[in-house]
């Protein structure tokens, strides 16, 4: 009897959040030009190729250290659900969604550049544009990313010892 893999929910939606992240880059990458947009409904929601060369809304742009924050935050990740204590169900997807997208945007820095003001940097691929509330464009990976923090925070909720001072119902 073969034993079961610890954390299984963390390892499936890593993989398959990179591989939607992946998969959904690429097909932008093959079928728009870069600023190209695609209203998917007009002045609402657009799919719109550009290259983001910082982090979320662009900050830290050109910053050659964030290729290796996705690394070590991937291999961080990758440690903490194979030598780590088994985790609840939120927890591995939060973990998970986290390690899908940065290994997603990670892909992007170490293998994707641009040219800004001359300069050569590394970029990450964004396609997502809500025009309806002018938020900056994003993928997949950043949807990810987020959904797992919100999965941490509603486990880490659900686990808060009752203070000394707070009465049982």
């Amino acid at each position: 009897m073969t034993k079961s893999l610890k954390n299984r929910f963390f390892w499936v939606t890593a993989f398959i959040s990179l591989i939607l992240d992946q998969l959904t880059k690429y097909l932008v990458v093959q079928n728009l030009d870069l600023k190209e947009t695609l209203a998917v409904w007009s002045d609402v929601f657009h799919f719109t190729y550009v290259l983001n060369p910082g982090a979320a809304f662009s900050f830290f742009q050109g910053e050659a250290w964030l290729r290796w924050l996705s690394l070590v935050v991937s291999i961080g990740l990758i440690a903490l659900a194979w030598l780590g204590p088994a985790m609840n169900t939120l927890e591995q997807l939060g973990y998970g969604f986290i390690l899908g997208g940065a290994l997603g945007n990670g892909i992007d820095r170490f293998f994707n550049s641009c040219v800004v003001d001359g300069k050569l940097l590394t970029c990450v691929v964004d396609f997502l544009d809500f025009r309806l509330i002018h938020f900056a464009v994003f993928n997949l990976a950043d949807v990810f990313i987020n959904a797992g923090i919100i999965c941490l925070l509603i486990a880490s909720l659900r686990h808060q010892p009752p203070t000394p001072n707070s009465r049982r119902l």
